[in-house]
């Protein structure tokens, strides 16, 4: 176990570190200053965040060029028929119709909920009713019901991959310079690690997942562990386990 902590510890500080954000999707939100900007890029970023790490940069700057590369701003004050008249945009299966949604729903949690913040924050202990309660007012005003497929439900035993990644952006502040550790009331010990097809095979390989479905309780599970090595920040070893997968095709 020591030397398996060793070893993450080792992995962590190696791709812990700016150059990190140079073939990341995070770089997107990295371009802005202002909390708002920051929050709104990352969600969108985070949510198209499947697929090849290219095309997602990609697109992400993509979004981002649609809503002037001013999001806060974009969101709360672009009139529906704005949002109607944005076109041609396509990731995967996250389409225009998806993007108008999110613009629109974003604009309904900026103006009618204090923002992403406070309804992230509102059950700081417990992640995953949290993400359970986001889901809801996310979709509480109308939406075109092949939307709903974009935010994932962990109370249906969903990974929430993009979620739980968006909350890491957000909440861990390392001093690392990756992540923006912007939100204050959600401490790092409570997060779930962004489980997907490469920290969960990583995962089994090194005897940290024995589920082998990439859901809610697989996710759990690894963080649980993951926490044995770090109690305060246990998915800083995202940054181990993602490593391993991409990089070093372990």
């Amino acid at each position: 176990m020591t030397n398996l902590k060793d070893f993450l510890d080792e992995k962590y500080n190696q791709y812990n570190t700016p150059q990190f954000i140079e073939t990341d999707p995070i770089q997107i939100p990295h371009r802005f200053t202002k909390k708002e900007d920051v929050e709104i890029s990352a969600l969108l970023t985070a949510t198209i965040a499947w697929g090849n790490r290219k095309m997602i940069i990609r697109n992400a700057d993509r979004i981002v060029r649609l809503l002037d590369n001013e999001p806060y701003d974009f969101v709360v004050n672009a009139s529906d028929n704005e949002i109607e008249s944005l076109s041609n945009f396509v990731h995967r299966t996250f389409n225009i119709a998806d993007l108008q949604f999110f613009i629109k729903s974003l604009r309904n949690i900026y103006t009618k909920h204090d923002g992403l913040e406070a309804i992230f924050s509102k059950y700081p202990t417990d992640i995953p009713k949290t993400l359970v309660n986001f889901r809801e007012i996310f979709f509480e005003i109308p939406f075109p019901e092949r939307t709903s497929r974009h935010v994932s439900n962990v109370a249906k035993n969903s990974a929430a991959k993009r979620l739980n990644m968006f909350l890491m952006w957000m909440v861990r502040k390392d001093n690392r310079g990756v992540h923006f550790g912007i939100w204050k009331k959600i401490k790092p010990s409570v997060l779930f690690l962004p489980l997907d097809v490469h920290t969960g095979n990583v995962g089994r390989k090194l005897a940290l997942l024995t589920r082998k479905q990439n859901d809610w309780k697989a996710v759990a599970e690894i963080t649980k562990n993951l926490r044995k090595f770090d109690v305060v920040d246990p998915v800083k070893y995202d940054f181990a386990l993602f490593g391993l997968g991409i990089f070093e095709k372990f």
